[in-house]
This record gives C-alpha cells, sequence and structure tokens, in this order.
C-alpha cells in the first residue's frame, strides 16, 4: 500500500472515529441530560402553543423532587411511547378539589394566572374528587383547562415519579418566542 493511500485510510479511520465519538456524546445527552421534544396541541395554551419546540432537562429530578407548577413531560399511561406535557398542581400528601369550575389544593381555592379561560363546570374529567394524592405520584393538568386530557380522566390519572422524562424549561421555537418556560 502506498502513502497517498495509508493517507487516505488514515483521514477515512479519523472521519469515522470522530462521527462515532459525535454520536455517542448526542446519545448519552438526549438519553440522560435534555431532550428536544415538540408540544402537540392546544392543552398548555397560552403557556406553550402546538408546534413549540421545547427542551427537557431529564437530569433535574435525580436531584430534586418535582413541585407545583412545574410543566413536565412524561409518559401516557395507555401508551408509554407518547408523551404529554403538563403543570403539576398537586403533589404527594396534597387534597385536590375541583368544583364549580374551580381548584382547590389543601381546602384553598388556587389562583391560577397561568390557565388561559375559566374551566367548564362540565369539563371536570371523571375523577371523583376530592382526593388525596399518594406517595410518588403527581395531579397535572393542561393550562388550558377546557380542552386538555389530564389527570382529571382516568385515562391519564395520578403521574408516577418513575413516568416523569423531565422538566420543560426552554422554548426554542418559534424563534420569537425562545426563552425559559415559567
Amino acid at each position: 500500500m502506498n502513502a497517498i493511500n495509508r493517507k487516505l485510510l488514515k483521514e477515512i479511520f479519523d472521519w469515522l472515529k470522530d462521527i462515532l465519538v459525535a454520536l455517542g456524546v448526542t446519545l448519552f445527552i438526549t438519553t440522560f441530560i435534555f431532550q428536544n421534544t415538540q408540544v402537540i396541541g392546544d392543552s398548555m395554551e397560552p403557556t406553550l402553543q402546538d408546534g413549540n419546540a421545547i427542551i427537557v432537562n431529564k437530569f433535574i429530578y435525580r436531584f430534586q423532587q418535582p413541585k407545583r407548577g412545574d410543566i413536565i413531560a412524561f409518559k401516557y399511561a395507555q401508551n408509554p411511547s407518547q408523551h404529554f406535557i403538563k403543570r403539576i398542581i398537586a403533589i404527594e400528601g396534597d387534597k385536590i378539589d375541583i368544583r364549580d369550575g374551580q381548584v382547590y389544593l389543601n381546602d384553598q381555592k388556587i389562583e391560577e394566572k397561568y390557565i388561559l379561560e375559566p374551566m367548564d363546570t362540565i369539563k371536570t374529567g371523571n375523577i371523583t374528587f376530592p382526593i388525596v394524592i399518594p406517595k410518588g405520584s403527581f395531579f397535572v393538568m393542561g393550562d388550558n383547562r377546557n380542552i386538555s386530557f389530564d389527570s382529571r380522566y382516568t385515562d391519564v390519572g395520578l403521574v408516577p415519579l418513575s413516568y416523569i422524562s423531565g422538566k420543560a424549561v426552554l422554548r426554542i421555537w418559534p424563534i420569537n418566542l425562545i426563552g425559559f418556560i415559567e
């Protein structure tokens, strides 16, 4: 093999090595640290809109527990390949009640500046309230209460910690709305 062929093979090998390292790093980051996902549907309006691209922090809940108000991505129990994005309303030990279109947390009506419109009194789902959230579970709702399929419905129900993929932290699309998610 002449010097030119050896140099070409070395160049190809170096490129392949760099590509494999880049793929490995990317796989590590998307598996354990951050994941890009897209919002599908209008259930989180006005906070998030259909088509928004967001970054989910996948490692934060290894160091702290999810909190009320966090917007999370989680696996849908009926189809774990499908993920939902909702806001945590109640955590373990909390008593949640929904009556007359209002949400009560531990017997106190909560003020929710992030909801799109008042909840229709007939859109309270098929779960019997009040309920106390068991250990390791979370009650989630979409900000657009009148169309959100969330913990008020038995098909979604309470979200176990093991189903939570991470916390939505950053919107990256559309460009004019880039910023941290609150």
